[in-house]
């Protein structure tokens, strides 16, 4: 399946990822010293295309955690806490849409095959 989707099944999972970091992030705004993370899309996808990497989630799953950083903040905290709201806001929605055009991608591929199939 993978070798039919190409690219886009990883990065659809990729995406999915990066979404729950961020949503993370919105979901500890108000906790003291919670640090503000994100993952870096581009060198998760290299390290899950990468030879090395195997087949399967584990291997999503490890090039996800290698790619996860710690992102400072933008303005001081009294409580320590980097979250800015509007920028994870921002960010949020940004990567949002990266997502829901990885999934137009798979659509496109899986309505391909299927026009194919049934010959409609």
């Amino acid at each position: 399946m993978s070798d039919f989707l190409g690219i886009h099944g990883t990065a659809l999972v990729l995406r999915e990822q990066r979404l729950q970091v961020l949503a993370s992030n919105l979901a500890n705004a108000d906790t003291p010293g919670f640090q503000a993370q994100d993952l870096d899309f581009a060198s998760a996808l290299q390290a899950a295309l990468s030879p090395a990497a195997g087949e399967g989630t584990n291997a999503l799953e490890a090039a996800a955690s290698q790619a996860r950083y710690a992102r400072p903040g933008v303005q001081p905290s009294m409580d320590g806490n980097t979250v800015d709201t509007q920028r994870e806001q921002a960010t949020y929605a940004q990567a949002a849409l990266e997502y829901r055009a990885s999934m137009a991608f798979v659509e496109s591929k899986v309505r391909t095959m299927l026009t194919a199939i049934t010959g409609q």
